[in-house]
């Protein structure tokens, strides 16, 4: 018989009642999963064709922790800045304090600067998420 891991706490707990067993749906994941590995490996064997059933769980896992532990330093810079409401200045204030967030600095830069550029009726880029 095998012995439990200490990571198979994942595949048993449940995230909430009305979200099932998992915070993300595993079909969607796997869906990204394959159309990933095609595009990177589109020049060899045209990608994975095979997705064991864990896979998809472990990164629903770890994709609920990657925004948990945003949304918390982005909730500190909302308190820093004596607010209530979380805007994308703290999301992005967040990944420009934060080493870990290093890969997502030019996409809440060029978001950031996408956002306020003229000619669209009176947003100063601010606004909540």
């Amino acid at each position: 018989m095998r012995q439990a891991r200490p990571y198979s706490g994942i595949f048993c707990g449940g995230v909430s009642a009305r979200t099932g067993p998992h915070a993300l749906p595993l079909a969607r994941i796997k869906k990204i999963m394959k159309r990933s590995a095609g595009e990177a490996a589109a020049a060899a064997d045209g990608g994975a064709r095979m997705i064991s059933c864990e896979a998809p769980v472990v990164f629903s896992k770890a994709c609920e922790l990657f925004v948990a532990e945003l949304t918390r330093r982005a909730w500190a810079a909302t308190l820093d800045g004596k607010r209530r409401t979380v805007h994308r200045e703290d999301v992005a204030t967040a990944v420009h304090n934060t080493d870990l967030f290093d890969f997502l600095v030019d996409v809440v830069t060029a978001d950031t600067a996408g956002g306020t550029g003229g000619g669209g009726g009176g947003h100063d880029g601010d606004g909540p998420l």
